[in-house]
């Protein structure tokens, strides 16, 4: 049964992954994804109640990228709500102290540059702005197979989001 549950994660992950590493191909292959934009202001906002929303601007490449701390390090995601999973580059897990051993990449996922092995994880707590959700599965692969990190539904899905006006709205 958990090799099912792997399996579905990882066919979801790949779901996520493909499609936005086929766009990042798709002018020129040669051209660099571009990088979050600096000036992007996300908006912060909590009431009495202990509501608390963030609001994410979209950057001028069409996507929404968001600064997060992962368990109290501060990372750079790429929103990706068909991504089931957090994925993190080994490079940036290795600056959480995440080293997954060799054995431990046993999840397999097929992106733009083949089949690769993952490793799942869990992460103890992602921030974002005043959202916080503790115990998140994430998945660490390799540094190539990954252009960046992929902010997924296990944190999406913990929280309340919507598209609204050009804008992305989270809310808990």
């Amino acid at each position: 049964m958990r090799s099912v549950m792997v399996f579905a994660i990882l066919a979801l992950v790949a779901a996520g992954i493909v499609p936005r590493l086929y766009v990042g191909h798709g002018a020129t292959a040669a051209a660099p994804a571009a990088p979050p934009e600096a000036s992007v202001q996300n908006e912060v906002a909590s009431s009495a109640a202990n509501y608390r929303t963030m609001t994410i601007q979209r950057g001028s490449n069409g996507h929404f990228n968001v600064e997060a701390e992962v368990d109290g390090r501060r990372m750079e995601f790429l929103v990706d709500t068909g991504a089931s999973v957090i994925a993190l580059r080994e490079g940036d897990a290795a600056r959480l102290g995440i080293h997954p051993a060799e054995r431990e990449y046993t999840a397999r996922v097929s992106t733009a540059n083949g089949v690769v092995l993952a490793a799942p994880i869990e992460l103890n707590r992602v921030e974002i702005g005043p959202l916080t959700v503790r115990n998140v599965a994430a998945l660490v692969l390799p540094d190539e197979a990954l252009s960046q990190n992929l902010l997924g539904m296990s944190f999406l899905s913990r929280v309340r989001w919507e598209h609204r006006d050009g804008r992305l709205v989270l809310e808990q």
